[in-house]
């Protein structure tokens, strides 16, 4: 966007990993709902679409804001008129420097990942947003204990009744076969020689559909076998020296609602829980969210950071030091927002603010007002989980409504999954899962605030085409 509204400037782009995440097959679904495939690319291919872009490969060792000067790991120094911080967030490591503790951020932890399941026979997950249930639906040939400090599944995209709708495709011995992914993909040359990838090296996040093309195999022939353990963390890991010295028992994999025996076998790693189970493992899953990755621009900067960690920025994603602009995981919206947007860190906010905040800054470049992007209008995010689609808008989950809202639902077991959340009358929030076809009509009918109590039940009434009614 910075290269289209600048043709004559030259636009560094700093980045410490050797592709590049472009966006392709963008489809607007509707006017808020946007669905793309995030694809890693050759740098190169970018310098020849726009000339004026040159992209140095290097991680950033230190901002000076001050001088408006960045200085790079290998000692170069390079002086911008504007600068926007895209750097992303890391992963939130249940524990850090265990090296059986993975956690899953971008292409290179997602290959150790499968490295490390191909000698696995039972894993340890914790955590339960849009990684983790992906993770747990995709492994075959390996037990999973799957540990989730919430009473349901899902709990960042989902109600319980929206896990309960899924767990039946969750516990299915045999997997459907799935959609085939018709695009290619790029890989960093010589990264499968690479040592397995430390969670602390800087890659940008997954796609959508990372999970594709990986063999996620264990080392057992059943396809899956998934144990959950609900409200619960992890208290501590122990190394298999340490668990023998505490002369304690670890479980086995629970069958059915049986108390699990004692474990016999001789595990790596323990993990042992808040509930006070123990399991033993070949390695733990951290996928537990993402932090903002500030680090190596906090020291010397004044910038003012938001309570998740975040740089702070206004409505026209500046943050608080003049000429420095922040966009996607690393910044917190901090301006009013409407009352069916709130931030999420996700893909599809990262483009949105990503474009915002280059047009933002050619406005102030060229002194034009700005106003807020439709996009922060209205939360929309459509992704797909277990094979369905997954399309959730505005206060899906009642975020920050308190007990002054109510619920309705529609559910066809294996099929659709309808959720309305309604305060005062009015649309505020809506959860689909399957092919619903509703997600436009919803999403107007949120955007315009119209008041619906006349309708009553009748608005996910099965038998009355709504689509038709309000369109």
């Amino acid at each position: 966007k910075l290269a289209v509204e600048f043709p004559s400037e030259d636009i560094f782009l700093v980045t410490a990993s050797p592709v590049i995440k472009a966006v392709t097959n963008f489809k607007q679904v509707s006017k808020t709902l946007e669905e793309f495939d995030v694809e890693e690319q050759p740098s190169s291919l970018l310098t020849k679409q726009y000339p004026n872009i040159k992209v140095i490969q290097s991680a950033v060792k230190q901002l000076k804001s001050d001088d408006h000067k960045i200085i790079t790991e290998d000692g170069r120094e390079y002086i911008y008129e504007k600068l926007c911080l895209c750097a992303g967030a890391k992963p939130k490591l249940i524990f850090e420097g265990n090296p059986y503790v993975l956690g899953i951020r971008d292409t290179d932890s997602a290959k150790a990942f499968q490295k490390n399941l191909a000698q696995a026979e039972r894993i340890v997950v914790v955590g339960n947003g849009g990684i983790a249930l992906e993770l747990v639906y995709e492994i075959q040939g390996c037990e999973v204990i799957w540990a989730i400090k919430d009473k349901a599944i899902g709990n960042t995209f989902f109600d319980a009744g929206a896990a309960e709708f899924l767990i039946p495709k969750l516990t299915a011995e045999e997997r459907e076969a799935a959609i085939e992914c018709k695009r290619t993909k790029y890989t960093t040359e010589g990264s499968e020689e690479r040592p397995v990838a430390a969670s602390d090296s800087l890659g940008s996040a997954l796609g959508p559909d990372w999970h594709e093309g990986l063999q996620l195999k264990g080392t057992k022939e059943f396809s899956h076998k998934v144990h959950l353990e609900v409200l619960c963390e992890v208290r501590k890991i122990y190394l298999q020296r340490e668990f023998m010295h505490l002369q304690r028992t670890s479980a086995t994999f629970p069958k059915e609602e049986k108390i699990a025996e004692p474990d016999e076998a001789l595990w790596p790693v323990y993990v042992e829980l808040t509930n006070g189970k123990i399991y033993g493992c070949n390695f733990i899953v951290s996928a537990t969210g993402v932090v903002p990755n500030v680090e190596p621009f906090l020291p010397g900067n004044d910038f003012a950071v938001g309570e998740d960690g975040g740089l702070k920025v206004d409505k026209h994603m500046r943050t608080s030091l003049p000429d420095v602009y922040a966009a996607g995981d690393i910044c917190t919206a901090s301006w009013e927002p409407s009352p069916v947007w709130h931030q999420m860190r996700l893909w599809t906010q990262a483009r949105q603010m990503g474009w915002y905040a280059a047009k933002c800054m050619a406005a102030e470049a060229s002194g034009e007002p700005v106003d807020l992007d439709f996009s922060f209008e209205l939360f929309a995010h459509v992704t797909k989980f277990f094979n369905y689609k997954v399309v959730v808008l505005g206060k899906y989950n009642a975020q920050g409504l308190g007990s002054d809202h109510e619920l309705m639902l529609r559910c066809t077991k294996g099929q659709e999954y309808v959720k309305v959340v309604m305060q005062s009358g009015r649309m505020v929030g809506a959860v689909l899962i399957g092919e619903t076809d509703l997600e436009e009509t919803f999403e107007n009918l949120i955007l315009n605030q119209m008041d619906l109590s006349a309708y009553g039940e009748d608005l996910l009434n099965p038998d009355i085409d709504i689509e038709d009614y309000f369109d």
